[in-house]
């Protein structure tokens, strides 16, 4: 993915992106690797106020905490 990242732009100058995906989703539908249906989730870690109780005055139970790292 980085190289297709790095050429983003020649790519997009030529209408060569539609052309680059429709390849890779041919090779990982012969692989059956291609999904059709699923979920995405982002994990992504955000730095936030150690602060875990909602507007109630009470921890909110779909809140969790995390550590990224040793951080």
């Amino acid at each position: 993915m980085t190289t297709l990242l790095r050429f983003r732009h020649p790519l997009e100058k030529h209408a060569l992106t539609h052309r680059v995906f429709e390849e890779i989703n041919a090779s990982l539908a012969e692989q059956g690797l291609f999904m059709r249906k699923g979920t995405i989730v982002d994990a992504t870690i955000v730095m936030t106020a150690p602060f875990t109780k909602n507007k109630a005055k009470q921890r909110d139970p779909e809140m969790k905490q995390t550590r990224k790292g040793n951080q």
